[in-house]
Parts: C-alpha cells; structure tokens; sequence
C-alpha cells in the first residue's frame, strides 16, 4: 500500500466505512446544535470533477493580488503548478510521511475528505529558508454540483520563515457545489509560519473544513482567517501548542448576509510549558444572516506558564440577523493566565444617526461604522495585500443604496 492510498495507516477503504459509519451530524450534537444540515446530502455531488461531460468554467476573478514566489491552482478536475521557487518543495501532494498525523478520519467530514480526496498540494521548506515572497494557492469550485475534496500540508522545517495563503472562491456567484478541505500545518524549532486562508466561494456552496496545525519549540505561526462566502457549513480551526516557548496568534473576519450561516469551532491546545495563544475574531452579519462561533481553550497539566486569551465579537447590521458566541475554558494546571470575551450587539443607533446628520447616506455610515469595527483584527494581519483585499471585501459587502 503507497502512502497515497492510506492515511496513517487508515487506507481509503477503511475511511470510506468509517465514513458511512458515522452518522450526519444533527442539532442534538453539541458542537452542532446551532447548524441544521437538514437537507443537505453530502453523497449527492459529483467528486471531484468525475463528471466529465461537464466542462469547467471559467475561474473568476481572484480576491487577492499577490506577487508570489510560488502558483498553484485546484479545481475538481486536478492542480496545476504555474511557479515554484527554487529549493522548496511546492508540488502536487502524493504522499507524506505526516499525512493525517493532525487531521485523520475522526469525524463524518473528515473521513469522507480521507476517503476521496484527489487534489492537494504538499509544502516543504528546508532548515534556515527564509522565503520574501509568500507561496499562493487557489482552490476553485467550476463543476456545476461539483464536490471538491482538497488536502494541504505544510511542513516548516526549524528556523524556515515564509507564507501560504490560500483562496477559496467559485467561477461564478451562482455556482453549487460542496469543498470539503483538510490541512495540516507543521511548524518545526524556531521556525515562523504565516497562513492565510480566505474563503469566497458562491452562496450555493456547502463548505466544511478541518485546519490543523502544530507548534513546537520556540515557534510562531500567524494564522489569518477570513470568511465572505458559501452557503452553509463548519470550520475546525485547531492549535497544538507541543514545545516549550510555542506561538499561535489566530485573526478571523467575517461578513455573512441573505440566508448565509457560517459556523466556526476553535480550538488552542496548549500541551507545553511557557506557551502563548492569542485569539481574535470579529464578524459582521445583515438580512437573515446567522453565525456560530465556539472556541476553547484547554491548558494540559503539563503546561505551566500558559498565557492564553480568546475573544469574538460580533456586529448586527439587521435586527433579523443572529450570532452565537460560546467561549470555553478547560486548564488543568495551576499556573496559566487564560481570558476570554465574547460580544455581540447592534449598531450603535447613535453613532448611525450622527453620520447621516453629517450628509453620509445610510450606506455610507454602515460603511464607516464596519470599517471601524474591524480596525484592531484587520491590523493584525501583517502582510499589506491580504489586509487591504478583506478591508474592501467586508466594506463591499454593504449595498450602495
């Protein structure tokens, strides 16, 4: 058996009959209680572009401009590599020796990703290499009903410093289909990892998710989330904090309106001593919009020292939409600074009236009022066009009139 048949020793049929084994969450599951699947069938898509009488459309308009060292771009059909840089590995993904160490087949989603997945994309970056320029890669849903089943793996060797970004997005508004993604992100000793990870895809597009990294000693990873787009689904954000001194510091944002429901479940893992997580996610949402968001921090007895912190804010733009905030604390030892704050609210119908009394239409406060909303997470982000491009993607997202 290669290592591209199996994952971690699970092969493909075995993830397959777990798959089928496990049932379709429901509301009656805690971690789901606010995401009805209801009508969903994640057996009723095409895989991965398998329908060839279908030709693919044509990619749309990317949200980012990047000048990067390394291009690749998934669809349901297969990846293409336009550019890689010299010394790192940027190919397609066949096989790795950490393949499913951090996301395997523990859940439904998970373990049909293990059992179908195709595509993927395999990042390798050796001890002391400092990349200037960012790796960029482009997932794409162009198959009407299509599903895409995607897989990343990043493993930062120690002291190796660069950014991947991904973009997730559909070649047209009107697109259906189902992505369902896993990624694992290895950081080693002393290396910096940058991950950015924007989602954009139509609103017809069922999205799930399992994104999962793992920090050891003296590392940092900067992890940038950023939600517009699809129709209904979750997204598992995980840290392993696993050496002494290790690093996560996660930024969300996120703008969701119409029948949108977007669904976020963190977790910072802190397994080692003298380690630091810092979380922050801001969301706005308009119409009938809703969003879930539930994070937890768990400190093991191990991890003395641990300084941990988790915050999630939300705005309401329209009195229909609705936003849950469910912050969680588990620590079992007895030396850790661990905080957390969750908010969700209205606009502030005071400073929307002082606006428009200043001649700005409704649109143009709402406008002001999100942009200033968002200030502190989007200055979080330090790569300059990934902060601009969602600074315009969450203002774009308020109706001119």
């Amino acid at each position: 058996m290669t290592t591209r048949e199996a994952l971690r020793g699970l092969s493909r049929e075995e993830a397959r009959s777990r798959y089928e084994a496990l049932p379709l969450p429901t509301t009656r599951d805690e971690h789901w209680r606010f995401t009805d699947l209801r009508g969903f069938d994640p057996d009723a898509f095409v895989q991965n572009g398998h329908d060839r009488c279908q030709a693919p459309a044509m990619s749309a308009a990317s949200m980012l401009e990047i000048d990067a060292a390394g291009i690749a771009t998934v669809t349901e059909n297969g990846i293409e590599i336009e550019r890689a840089p010299d010394g790192v590995i940027f190919a397609p993904l066949g096989g790795h020796d950490r393949l499913g160490e951090l996301v395997g087949a523990d859940e439904k989603f998970a373990a049909q990703n293990a059992a179908e997945w195709e595509h993927g994309l395999l990042v390798v970056v050796r001890p002391g290499v400092v990349l200037e320029k960012p790796l960029y890669v482009r997932i794409v849903n162009t198959v009407e009903g299509g599903a895409l089943f995607w897989r990343l793996l990043v493993d930062a060797h120690e002291t190796s410093r660069f950014t991947v970004i991904e973009e997730y997005s559909s070649s047209s508004p009107e697109l259906s289909g189902y992505v369902n993604s896993a990624v694992e992100l290895f950081v080693g000793q002393a290396a910096r990892l940058e991950y950015v990870s924007v989602e954009n895809l139509s609103r017809e597009v069922w999205r799930f998710g399992s994104h999962r990294a793992r920090i050891d000693r003296d590392a940092e990873l900067d992890w940038v989330s950023g939600g517009f787009g699809s129709k209904k689904g979750k997204l598992r954000i995980e840290n392993d904090l696993a050496g002494v001194g290790a690093t996560s510091r996660v930024t969300g944002a996120y703008f969701a309106d119409g029948e949108q429901h977007l669904d976020y479940d963190t977790l910072q893992e802190h397994l080692a001593p003298s380690t630091t997580s810092d979380f922050a996610f801001k969301g706005a949402l308009r119409d009938r919009a809703t969003a879930v968001w539930r994070g937890m921090i768990r400190v093991a007895e191990a991890a003395q020292k641990t300084n941990a912190y988790q915050e999630n804010r939300n705005l309401l733009l329209s009195e229909r939409a609705h936003a849950d905030s469910i912050p969680g604390l588990e620590i079992q030892a007895n030396d850790v600074r661990c905080t957390h704050g969750a908010t969700v609210g209205q606009v502030d119908r005071d400073q929307l009236f002082y606006l428009m009394s200043r001649g700005l239409t409704r649109a143009e406060a709402e406008r002001l009022i999100v942009r200033g909303f968002f200030t502190d997470v989007l200055d979080r982000i330090e790569l300059e066009p990934v902060r601009e491009a969602l600074g315009h993607a969450l203002e774009a997202r308020i109706p001119a009139s």
